[in-house]
């Protein structure tokens, strides 16, 4: 190879614009053939990029965070007069002190004093009062300093790791040929001490969260992008939050609505002459209302402080419509003043304004519970999402024709499904046990709904 070869990325497959995070050498350096150069991290992988050849490294091309692609300069390497990599320190010999300015030394200097005691003397305890280091413990530190059997280092980077309490067994070293240095250390305590910052508690829940890598489906075959409805940009985003902020528990339980149904097809032909249905939904909802007054942790919230809460004396509820666009979620208010006949209409008026999507900012708040119903598509269950700041919500999915056993013998029965998702925080599972079964003994028993 001839002088001051241009060296430069290699064939790295299908990416491109890969940054740059980590450089592996300076000017002046001398490399061995297949030594590591810079490191370039893609969504997928991270990548070593290798010396060609041995020689001087005379001038870099890139820096920390640009972005390359196949044939990018990475540096300027001089071939000439290479002399062969230096064999490794021996224990006899010592690395170059380290510098009086390093940050760590305050740390490091009592744990120092402790590790190598007076010629003749045991190893003492740490000094009093001295604070250990966070880092990983040290291997074999009953019987005695550790010496890191297997590890590539320098005897300089061993006493340094005793000192400061890290297992360099432990450790991928930077260095050439993966040899463990003095950063390599420094940096295993900086993040081991970072790795609970001050600040965290106030972080919002989820942050940090990796997004998920973008890709070219077009790669594959024919694609068409089309934009998504305003509610489901809208909607998104606190379904996401609700997700990551709430820890959800789902309970699955069923309800005998044979003589309820009955009753209800009754009143729906009724009222097909006055323009609305009568669906299961309004019995839900006084059933819900019934539940609530029984549990009322279901109708309260979570402070922003998260240590004390908030019991609303209402009933409004959220009741989650299915339109061209979306899924939106209006409010009925004052649930518990109103009749199956008026809930019936208010929900065929609302419905239909959701469907037109004439719903204001008002009929869209206030919900201190929610009812999403899957009835009149099918499923056998699902969970629901909370939708935050409530603690809880229900699912209920098509009722199904089911043989129970009424002590003598098996007879047909109608049964609703029911999902009750809740947040673990405010309520446990025998509440919510008790809240659904409460919740399925009324709807199974019409004259309670008037209690």
């Amino acid at each position: 190879m001839p002088a001051a070869t241009e060296v430069s990325v290699p064939d790295l497959g299908d990416f491109a614009d890969v940054p740059v995070t980590e450089i592996h050498v300076a000017a002046g350096d001398v490399v061995s053939e297949e030594d590591p150069l810079i490191t370039l991290e893609s969504d997928k992988a991270t990548m070593d990029v290798p010396s060609p050849a041995a020689g001087t490294v005379r001038e870099l091309r890139v820096k920390i965070g640009d972005l390359v692609s196949l044939g990018s300069p990475i540096l300027l390497l001089d071939t000439e007069g290479v002399i062969a990599e230096p064999p490794p320190l021996t224990d006899q010999q010592e690395p170059p002190a380290l510098e009086a300015a390093d940050p760590l030394a305050a740390a490091r200097e009592p744990a120092r004093r402790s590790a190598d005691p007076a010629p003749g003397a045991g190893a003492g305890p740490p000094a009093s009062g001295a604070t250990p280091a966070p880092g990983p413990p040290a291997t074999a530190t009953q019987t005695g300093a550790p010496d890191f059997d297997g590890a590539h280092a320098g005897p300089g980077v061993r006493r340094l790791a005793r000192e400061l309490g890290i297992d360099l067994t432990a450790l991928s070293g930077t260095g050439p040929k993966g040899r463990i240095t003095k950063d390599d250390v420094i940096a295993t305590l900086r993040s081991a001490a970072a790795a609970v910052p001050p600040a965290a508690a106030s972080a919002t829940p989820g942050s940090g969260i990796p997004e998920v890598p973008a890709q070219d489906f077009s790669k594959f075959g024919p694609v068409e992008i089309r934009p998504l409805s305003r509610i489901q940009r809208l909607s998104g985003p606190s379904l996401h939050r609700s997700w990551l902020n709430v820890p959800h528990v789902t309970h699955n339980d069923d309800a005998d609505v044979t003589d309820l149904d009955g009753y209800r097809r009754e009143l729906d032909a009724a009222a097909k002459a006055e323009g609305y249905r009568v669906t299961l939904l309004a019995f839900l909802m006084k059933a819900s209302v019934a539940a609530l007054r029984e549990f009322p942790r279901f109708n309260s919230s979570l402070t922003p402080e998260k240590d004390a809460l908030i019991y609303k004396s209402y009933y409004h509820l959220g009741v989650a419509v299915d339109t061209p666009d979306g899924l939106v979620v209006p409010v009925i208010r004052d649930a518990d003043r109103k009749g199956i006949r008026e809930l019936s209409q208010e929900l065929t008026a609302v419905s239909a304004r959701a469907r037109d999507g004439k719903l204001g900012v008002a009929d869209l708040q206030g919900a201190c519970f929610t009812i999403s119903s899957l009835g009149g598509i099918g499923g056998t269950a699902f969970t629901p999402i909370v939708n935050a700041p409530e603690v809880a919500i229900l699912g209920v999915v098509r009722a199904r024709m089911t043989p129970v056993w009424d002590g003598t013998a098996f007879v047909p029965r109608l049964m609703l499904p029911i999902s009750l998702s809740y947040d673990h925080r405010v309520i446990d599972g025998a509440l919510a046990a008790r809240f659904a079964r409460h919740l399925c003994h009324t709807l199974e028993d019409i004259r309670r709904l008037l209690l």
